[in-house]
């Protein structure tokens, strides 16, 4: 792990170990990762959200890092997630936190609300929107087909052993090639042909596996290596059983709640192709204390593309709301 990232502490939660990395003191912060992400992913808001007076908790989330992977697919599902978080605050004897997630853990924060409503002071979700997952509907799999195609990459990772591709020889280049600032514009993307704009596994693995991929790396080799390791020694399984609670999900949260009363912030950025940002039209009907912003020219590595801004937008709306 980079010498500047704090070492990290081992709590049972959920019937789980969970590497737990910390720094600071006051209002807890817990920062939920994505896919395919760690902890660290949060490397640059710690220090400076601690720096503000919060203690900024970032763990490595199920199936990732240094946290156990069970290898049951239902052990990722959307409750069982949200229980993990449930049992953090107990590990940590926390009643609270605001919860920051990007990506898989932006769904996760905006559901914990409706999980877990006392354990929840407030939502920040950064490029992923509240109810993505929800308007999928009842039929997930027809609605990704519908308004993406077959070969979508959500839908490819519902195939058992798909990761089984990317061997602990490739994930260098793989992850080099993924983790690229702004490869391309929304403007190009929404005028991509086909394999494209429908997001299909065949366009995601030739974007990242190019041996000149497209947009500015963000990382230095020390950063990009920590990634490498965690995935080598730890594999893709676990994080694409995420999505292969899809189905399960929609089960799950259908009946419950999609309203959320407390302070959340939404964070969106204007080239995410992955989670655009139209995405965010119409959340006030369901979230009517919300504050949104948009941070220009950047893709979907939000909180690394442009770490200096989304550092601001987060530490200003915590100190205004709780301080």
């Amino acid at each position: 792990m980079n010498s500047d990232f704090p070492e990290p502490r081992i709590v049972k939660t959920n019937n789980i170990s969970m590497a737990v990395y910390e720094q600071g003191s006051g209002f807890p912060v817990v920062f939920c990762h994505g896919f395919p992400e760690l902890s660290f992913s949060w490397r640059h808001q710690l220090p400076v959200v601690a720096n503000a007076g919060f203690r900024a908790i970032a763990p490595d989330l199920r199936g990732y890092g240094n946290t156990d992977k069970p290898t049951a697919v239902e052990e990722y599902d959307i409750r069982c997630l949200a229980d993990d978080m449930a049992g953090l605050l107990d590990a940590l004897g926390l009643d609270k936190a605001v919860f920051c997630g990007h990506d898989w853990g932006g769904h996760l924060v905006w559901e914990m609300p409706i999980f877990h409503p006392d354990r929840v002071a407030g939502v920040i979700g950064i490029n992923t929107p509240h109810r993505y997952f929800r308007r999928m509907g009842t039929d997930p799999v027809a609605w990704l087909i519908d308004k993406f195609s077959a070969g979508n990459y959500r839908l490819a990772f519902l195939q058992e052993g798909i990761e089984d591709g990317l061997t602990p020889e490739l994930l260098p280049r793989f992850f080099n090639g993924l983790f690229r600032a702004r490869p391309i514009t929304m403007a190009d993307y929404l005028s991509a042909p086909p394999k494209i704009r429908n997001l299909e596994f065949e366009f995601i693995m030739e974007m990242a596996l190019n041996p000149e991929p497209a947009g500015a790396s963000f990382m230095t080799p020390d950063e990009l290596k920590v990634y490498v390791d965690a995935f080598t020694a730890g594999g893709l399984t676990g994080p694409i059983n995420w999505y292969r609670n899809l189905v399960r999900n929609s089960r799950i949260l259908a009946g419950t709640s999609d309203r959320i009363t407390l302070p959340c912030l939404m964070i969106s950025a204007e080239d995410d192709i992955f989670l655009p940002p139209e995405l965010v039209k119409g959340m006030e009907e369901y979230v009517p204390d919300l504050e949104k912003h948009l941070i220009r020219r950047c893709g979907h590595w939000t909180q690394a593309e442009n770490p200096d801004e989304v550092n601001h937008l987060i530490n200003d709306w915590l100190v205004r709301r709780f301080r």
